[in-house]
């Protein structure tokens, strides 16, 4: 009997312990990648991990391409096994205006790429990234130091995709929503959610929008100037905008 009510009080000793854990603010752990859009100078990706309870890990690195973040993931570099471990969700932000869905030079297999990865393989590289996402947290089932260890399906890989901030970039978002669809991912749709679109000029500026929120040099696409990068930081309005539809996805996907 005193055995009995030891194992009880050891259980709840855990379990009040976990929840104290979630009380604290750190119910998840969410990764990062991307270029200039997702890198922490903006804030836009860890004032929605703050909300959500969230620790960030903002691998995003300005000027880097979606190839990087494949030969990242191939050399070890982009998470490590403990992270993996922990990581609840991968949200990838490569943005450039390519085609990400373009299914020709596709491989039925990561492991059939040829690496490294060239800048310019958009496609294989974010098949590549999720494909080798997948299998690392499915294969978490054979590693004995994993909690996963014995399970059916490893850890549940949940992968996050991401618009462009805005709609001026046709060729992605509409590749990226194609590539979202096609894998059943989720999708942050900051085009469709940050207030306004490349289709109606600024009633006052009679330009783009898309300026008067952004700094440094315009974007220019069919000779229309668009906004480029937006003002950085965690006070600006299109990083707050931008962690409202963050938050808004998430909340929805976590567990």
């Amino acid at each position: 009997m005193k055995k009995l009510f030891f194992t009880i009080a050891v259980l709840l000793y855990v379990v009040a312990g976990a929840y104290s854990q979630k009380a604290d603010g750190e119910k998840y752990t969410i990764l990062l990648t991307g270029a200039s859009f997702a890198s922490p100078n903006n804030g836009w990706f860890e004032l929605g991990c703050r909300k959500l309870g969230a620790v960030p890990i903002n691998r995003a690195v300005g000027g880097e391409s979606v190839a990087v973040a494949a030969n990242k993931l191939a050399e070890g570099s982009l998470y490590s096994r403990e992270e993996l471990e922990r990581i609840d969700a991968l949200v990838i932000m490569h943005v450039h205006d390519k085609d990400v869905y373009n299914e020709k030079k596709l491989k039925e297999n990561y492991t059939d790429y040829q690496l490294p990865f060239d800048y310019s393989d958009y496609p294989e590289a974010y098949d590549y990234l999720i494909k080798r996402y997948l299998s690392d947290c499915y294969e978490l089932r054979n590693d004995t130091a994993s909690k996963y260890y014995g399970t059916t399906a490893g850890k549940p890989a949940v992968i996050i995709l991401c618009t462009h901030w805005h709609d001026a970039r046709t060729t992605y978002n509409a590749s990226i929503r194609k590539l979202a669809e096609k894998w059943g991912f989720p999708l942050v749709e900051f085009d469709k959610y940050i207030g306004f679109s490349k289709r109606q000029l600024h009633p006052v500026t009679k330009e783009q929008t898309s300026l008067i929120y952004a700094t440094g040099n315009p974007q220019v696409q069919d000779g229309v100037a668009y906004g480029w990068h937006p003002q950085s930081g965690e006070n600006k309005y299109i990083q707050r905008r931008m962690a409202a539809t963050f938050y808004n996805l998430m909340q929805n996907i976590l567990y």
